[in-house]
C-alpha cells in the first residue's frame, strides 16, 4: 500500500509558514510516501517565486501543483522549465513554460502526477476531457496517477471525477480555498473529492481580510488584497492506493490546525 498527501491551496507567506510547522509530523503519523501540495498563492499577493517554491519543496512537498495563478510572477517563467517538480495545468498552450504532468521515482514505486485546469467561470484553455485523455494515453505512465484539478464549478469537477474514473488512482480538486465534504471511492476505484480546501488563516475570505472582501463587494471597487493574520488550518486528504492494481482503497479528509 501507498499513502499519498494532497494538500490544499497554500495561501501566502502565513500559509507556507504553517505548512512547515505541520507537515512533518502529519507525514510521520500518517506514514506518507508522497507529499503534492498546491502551491499557486504561495507567494504573497499570489503566483509563485522561485522563493516560495523552493520553501515548500524544503517544508517536505515532494511536488508542487499550481492553477490560474500559475504566470502570476514573470520570476517564475524559467522555474517551470528548471524545476522538474513544479507542474503548472497541462491544458495551457504548448508554448507556455513548464510541464502539466511529472513522474515522481519513490524507489520502488513510481506516481504519475497531472495538473489540469477547468474551463468553467475560468480561463479558456483547451478541454480539460481532452488532455486528460492525451496524457493518460502516454506508454510510459505508471499504474499510480494522481490528479490535482484546479477548477471553480463543482459540476465540473464532479464530472471530470468520474471521466477519470478506474483511469486515476486518485482525483482531487483545488481553487475555491473551501474544502467539501464528500470524500469517497468512485465506481471503477478513483478516489476522489470536489475540493481538498486551503492552507493559510482561518478567519478570512480565502486567506484575505474579510473587510477587504465586504468592502469590495459593498463598493465595486479595486483593492490590494492583503493576507488575514491569526490562527490557521491545513486542509488536506490522504489517499491509500494499492500498488499492483493502481487503484485507490481510501480516502481521509482531514483539516490540521
Amino acid at each position: 500500500m501507498i499513502n499519498i498527501l494532497c494538500v490544499g491551496d497554500v495561501v501566502g507567506g502565513i500559509g507556507c509558514a504553517f505548512l512547515r510547522e505541520k507537515l512533518p509530523a502529519l507525514k510521520k503519523l500518517k506514514q506518507i510516501d508522497l507529499t503534492i501540495v498546491n502551491g499557486e498563492n504561495a507567494a504573497d499577493g499570489n503566483g509563485v517565486t522561485p522563493g516560495s517554491v523552493q520553501h515548500l519543496l524544503d517544508s517536505g512537498a515532494d511536488v508542487v501543483t499550481t492553477g490560474n495563478h500559475s504566470f502570476r510572477r514573470r520570476e517564475s517563467y524559467e522555474l517551470y522549465d528548471s524545476c522538474e517538480p513544479l507542474l503548472r495545468p497541462a491544458n495551457y498552450p504548448a508554448a507556455a513554460p513548464g510541464k502539466g504532468l511529472y513522474i515522481a521515482d519513490l524507489g520502488r514505486v513510481r506516481v504519475a502526477v497531472l495538473n489540469i485546469m477547468g474551463t468553467v467561470y475560468m480561463e479558456s484553455l483547451r478541454s480539460p476531457f481532452e488532455t486528460l485523455d492525451e496524457l493518460l494515453s502516454r506508454p510510459d505512465l505508471p499504474k499510480l496517477r494522481v490528479v490535482d484539478f484546479h477548477a471553480e464549478a463543482t459540476g465540473e469537477k464532479r464530472a471530470m471525477g468520474f471521466f477519470a474514473d478506474g483511469r486515476v488512482t486518485a482525483f482531487f480538486g483545488t481553487h475555491t480555498h473551501v474544502p467539501t465534504a464528500d470524500p469517497c471511492l468512485l465506481p471503477q476505484g478513483t478516489g476522489y473529492l470536489t475540493d481538498v480546501g486551503m492552507t493559510g488563516p482561518i478567519d478570512s475570505v480565502l486567506g484575505v481580510k474579510p473587510e477587504i472582501i465586504i468592502n469590495r463587494y459593498l463598493t465595486k471597487m479595486p483593492a490590494r488584497f492583503d493576507l488575514a493574520k491569526g490562527p490557521c488550518r491545513m486542509d488536506c486528504a490522504v489517499f491509500t492506493a494499492d500498488e499492483a492494481t493502481g487503484l485507490c482503497t481510501g480516502v481521509e479528509r482531514l483539516s490540521i490546525t
